[in-house]
């Protein structure tokens, strides 16, 4: 497959862990059916999507064997493999699904392992790019210890089955213990325009060169909605999707995208919303906007 290297994705890159990636990357999610369950509607679509991304220039990915479940690495390997040496897969372990589409945990040494090991072989590659501990639930964080899980993907990463470590869906205090455990690249975590509890954590991670990744950074299955977020996108003349993404990506440098979706011409149209300039102006008129 052909990558377009030539391309200049908006926000340029970051160093994750030791590799060089596009701050503007791809979540896989939507990729999967309805409510992140079963194939997608149209199969082919799914494929133009991810050879779009790699066209695009775009090297950094989202996955987890648990969306479908199964459905999106597997999506990925048909497409992609043997994959570009630019193109970095972030999966993410954790939780599991049940029959009515739920996210029941599953931290247990056996368990990670076990999903660990799923992704190995349903994305084909002998070692995993990235692999985020996923604490918290459908209705966001949980507090409690983080440690046996880090613990356990510490261990699979000396036996050199995963390169880098991160955490999805914590608290502040499970940053710090899982630091305290391994060092991590990443930190993933809802964050947008109007949910911006991490604000001092995303600081803290710049300072100390770890990048943090927002999921549902339009909002998830509420998209945003404000006032002054239209207002902003119609004196620029854009949409106020276009809006939110290009504030994120200049909320600070170690912001990591990836929005998801399951169109070529949405993505499309998100990387040029993402290119969207803002003004100082146009920044403090967002930062009225909360939760």
């Amino acid at each position: 497959m052909i990558v377009n290297t030539s391309l200049a994705l908006p926000g340029g890159t970051w160093t994750l862990g030791d590799t060089t990636v596009t701050r503007f990357g791809y979540g896989a999610m939507q990729l999967a059916g309805p409510w992140v369950m079963g194939p997608p509607a149209d199969p082919d679509a799914a494929r133009a999507v991810l050879r779009e991304v790699v066209e695009q220039g775009i090297t950094h990915i989202d996955t987890s064997d648990a969306y479908g479940p199964r459905v999106t690495n597997e999506l990925i390997r048909e497409t992609l493999h043997p994959y570009p040496e630019s193109l970095f897969i972030a999966t993410k372990v954790g939780a599991n699904r049940d029959a009515e589409g739920g996210w029941p945990p599953a931290r247990t040494p056996e368990d990670l392992r076990k999903q660990v090991h799923e992704n190995l072989r349903a994305l084909d590659v002998e070692v995993l790019d990235l692999v985020n501990m996923r604490m918290g639930d459908t209705l966001g964080l949980q507090e409690g210890s983080i440690a046996e899980g880090m613990e356990t993907l510490a261990d699979l990463q000396r036996e050199g089955l995963i390169r880098h470590l991160g955490v999805s869906n914590v608290t502040v205090e499970q940053v710090a213990e899982a630091r305290s455990i391994a060092p991590i690249v990443c930190v993933q975590n809802m964050y947008n325009l109007a949910h911006r509890g991490d604000d001092a954590l995303i600081d803290e991670l710049a300072a100390d060169g770890i990048a943090y990744v927002p999921f549902f950074p339009l909002g998830g299955f509420s998209p945003l909605q404000s006032e002054a977020l239209s207002g902003v996108a119609t004196r620029l003349g854009s949409t106020p999707m276009s809006v939110a993404l290009a504030w994120l990506l200049q909320r600070s440098p170690n912001l990591l995208l990836i929005p998801g979706t399951s169109s070529s011409a949405h993505l499309r149209e998100n990387i040029a919303g993402a290119g969207l300039q803002l003004t100082d102006d146009d920044i403090a008129e967002l930062d009225t906007i909360s939760a």
